[in-house]
């Protein structure tokens, strides 16, 4: 089957997951916080960001590599953390680590993903990073920095962008709850979806494995409020100096959009910064990611991660030409999997692939570097 015939773009796995995964579950997967006008705003913005094609520069080969914390990656774009993963498509987490692994980019698991990390050991490639929710108890927060160490994990995330959980109407009203109540309505919508059930039925009833092992209870599926905040804290800056002495690797704070925070975050000693709103999910009167980029690119010279709506190769582009050194994606993944299954991430990163190769074919660039100069002066962010 070709799948570049049928499914070409990522709206096409979109349309196609919304069929084959239950609604209750979709809503998680595909709803933000409020209006979700931060979530739409995301989308607008990097529509905004012009970049000028550039002519008679013969056959290009455009290289796609970039490197990060020292490491070569061949592409600039990754896996972002997705809570209950392994809810949205049975076996997420272990399908996304090793098409991460395969395609030599970033799998980054979360702290309330549905498997531990110990379980990825085998699925996991040599850019393996570990998303923490910060726990209150120091004794919780050091053994869980040596289970993701001796998992693999080599990059610790620390997301300060969930200080209080936030109210996802859209998702409540699915009828998620905790813990799980399977009503009729629910196990009509499981009904529809019997791929999904089958592979829920192999795998187990979706849970947060990690947490539930120091909260010592099953959390089962999130509403807007599970289990994880039951040993989360809100950190500050004390909370980040810890956690700076006690992990040893590369550390990266993602959930950053003032530069002002930007710049005390770096003399903290983290080794990047993610510009992250948290997908919409968090906060509805937020700036979109790419907006908030210039800013912060111009505060710190750290590397940049970013993500908030990037669905295509030239959103990556626009984020590389206005100062962002990596790109990452989190819903998309999962609308490859809700399509495809197995057979969608490894899709979805050929389809990104093709596209950047293609833009970056029209604006004459032979390497992301150049992207910047392609900009259209007076469009969004410049």
């Amino acid at each position: 089957m070709n799948l570049h015939a049928t499914y070409p773009a990522l709206s096409d796995l979109r349309a196609r997951a919304s069929r084959r995964i239950p609604r209750f579950v979709w809503e998680y997967l595909d709803s933000a916080t409020g209006a979700e006008c931060t979530k739409s705003r995301n989308r607008a913005k990097l529509d905004e960001v012009l970049m000028m094609p550039s002519i008679l520069h013969g056959e290009v080969t455009p290289d796609l590599s970039t490197t990060l914390f020292g490491q070569a990656l061949p592409l600039p774009f990754g896996i972002a953390p997705v809570g209950m993963s392994g809810m949205i498509w049975p076996g997420a987490e272990s399908h996304l680590a090793r098409a991460a692994a395969t395609a030599g980019i970033p799998y980054t698991l979360s702290t309330v993903a549905t498997r531990t990390p110990a379980d990825l050991k085998d699925d996991l490639g040599d850019h393996a990073w570990f998303q923490m929710y910060p726990p209150r108890d120091p004794d919780i927060r050091t053994d869980m920095l040596k289970r993701a160490r001796d998992a693999g994990f080599g990059v610790l995330v620390l997301t300060v962008d969930v200080p209080v959980p936030s109210r996802r109407e859209r998702q409540v009203r699915s009828g998620l709850t905790t813990p799980p109540r399977l009503t009729p309505r629910l196990m009509a919508q499981v009904a529809r979806c019997p791929s999904w059930a089958l592979g829920i039925a192999r795998h187990g009833m979706p849970r947060m494995r990690l947490i539930d092992e120091y909260a010592g209870k099953t959390s089962g599926l999130p509403s807007n409020k599970h289990a994880g905040y039951l040993l989360r804290t809100a950190p500050d800056w004390d909370y980040l100096r810890w956690l700076r002495d006690a992990w040893d690797g590369p550390m990266i704070v993602k959930g950053v959009l003032d530069p002002g925070d930007a710049t005390r975050v770096e003399a903290e000693g983290v080794d990047a910064i993610w510009v992250s709103n948290h997908a919409g999910r968090q906060f509805d009167a937020a700036p979109a990611t790419i907006e908030s980029l210039p800013a912060i690119r111009a505060a710190t010279g750290l590397p940049i991660v970013i993500d908030g709506g990037f669905e295509t190769g030239l959103d990556i582009l626009r984020a590389i030409a206005l100062g962002a050194d990596f790109v990452m994606l989190g819903r998309p993944w999962h609308y490859a999997l809700g399509a495809l299954g197995a057979d969608g991430p490894d899709h979805l990163a050929d389809i990104l692939t093709q596209d950047l190769i293609a833009n970056m074919g029209q604006l004459g660039l032979s390497s992301l570097a150049g992207a910047r100069d392609r900009l259209v002066i007076g469009a969004a962010g410049q």
